[in-house]
């Protein structure tokens, strides 16, 4: 009955999405997917997918890679993505979900004595690309998401929270953002992420940093094999 995530999942069975070239790490990655998860996920786990879930681009086609994710064992917690184009509104996408899969957005999942929140999230201010005229209004827009899924968390009464996002919580140079201090502030005992790819990796930190661990769950990062929480 543990809990578990992986994110960046880039299933594409209902479409002309080859993920090898991205690299030969990514050949057959969704048989890689298969065979990790089902090897380490039990019937009576949680998982969390943290975004990039399908490269499909409307609901009724994410709708085969859902059900590839319904055939894996475990009850399966989704959050958006920047690739999941496919997620229209909250709840159109909850109403086709296949019976063992949840989606998260703007509010937050109980699974025992653990709560589960999050966002997409957005690149951080100090990140390379980062401008005040078109990424500040994204990036407030989704600290403000964080918060309202932290607050209806804490309406739960469960003592531990995990925080669930697709975006890291900070910049390459593991500056503090808005993000961070919201997890601190709200005692949030772990935080997933994943987003980061290639190169990108080796800027990653991940440990732990105010009270705050930091678990880092892109699929290729992890050898396509959900990582293990509790």
């Amino acid at each position: 009955m543990g809990i578990l995530a992986i994110g960046d999942l880039h299933l594409s069975t209902s479409s002309n999405k080859p993920m090898d070239v991205f690299g030969g790490e990514w050949e057959n990655h969704i048989e890689k997917i298969r065979e990790g998860w089902n090897r380490v996920v039990d019937d009576g786990d949680l998982v969390i997918v943290a975004g990039d879930i399908s490269w499909a681009m409307h609901l009724d086609e994410a709708l085969s890679d859902l059900n590839l994710l319904d055939a894996l064992k475990g009850t399966k917690l989704l959050l958006r993505g920047n690739h999941d184009y496919w997620w229209s509104s909250i709840s159109k996408v909850r109403a086709v979900l296949p019976p063992s899969i949840l989606a998260l957005q703007n509010d937050s999942f109980t699974w025992q004595e653990t709560v589960i929140c999050g966002t997409r999230g957005w690149i951080c201010p100090g990140e390379e690309g980062f401008t005040d005229n078109g990424d500040e209004k994204v990036y407030l827009r989704e600290v403000q998401r964080l918060q309202l899924s932290l607050d209806h968390a804490v309406k739960s009464g469960c003592k531990r929270i995990i925080a669930a996002m697709h975006y890291p919580p900070y910049n390459r140079n593991n500056q503090e953002s808005d993000f961070t201090k919201l997890l601190e502030e709200y005692n949030v005992e772990i935080c997933v992420f994943g987003h980061i790819h290639d190169q990108g990796r080796d800027y990653i930190f991940q440990g732990l940093k105010n009270g705050v661990q930091y678990c880092f769950v892109a699929a290729d990062g992890i050898n396509f094999t959900p990582v293990r929480l509790f």
